[in-house]
């Protein structure tokens, strides 16, 4: 019984660490997406076409479904750490900023 109460525990941490998107502030998003991620995502988040030529990637825009479907945990994740190519970006972490950030992510849905 003691560790299914720590499984079960364990298991809810991250979204107690990052928080839901729902009640982050979309605002303060928008500005930390500005300074960590419009350089390579672009103002509007559809990428940035010569940034991405010059790396040889595709920037996949944010409002894309496949985007949109990750859980806040993961976007949070991938947002702030990097993944691939996408390096992390600098001063922000999952805990402190991830929430926001996302909650700015979602509003870029088609």
């Amino acid at each position: 019984m003691k560790m299914f109460a720590a499984v079960a525990a364990l298991s809810v941490l991250p979204l107690v660490l990052i928080g839901s998107s729902q009640g982050a502030d979309a605002a303060n998003g928008k500005t930390l997406y500005q300074k960590g991620c419009a350089k390579c995502h672009g103002a509007n988040g559809v990428g940035n076409p010569g940034l991405a030529k010059a790396l040889g990637v595709a920037i996949r825009p944010l409002s894309d479904p496949e985007v949109q479907a990750k859980s806040d945990e993961q976007l949070a994740k991938e947002s702030i750490e990097g993944v691939g190519k996408m390096k992390a970006v600098s001063g922000m972490t999952v805990e402190k900023e991830g929430a926001d950030i996302v909650a700015y992510i979602r509003t870029l849905k088609k």
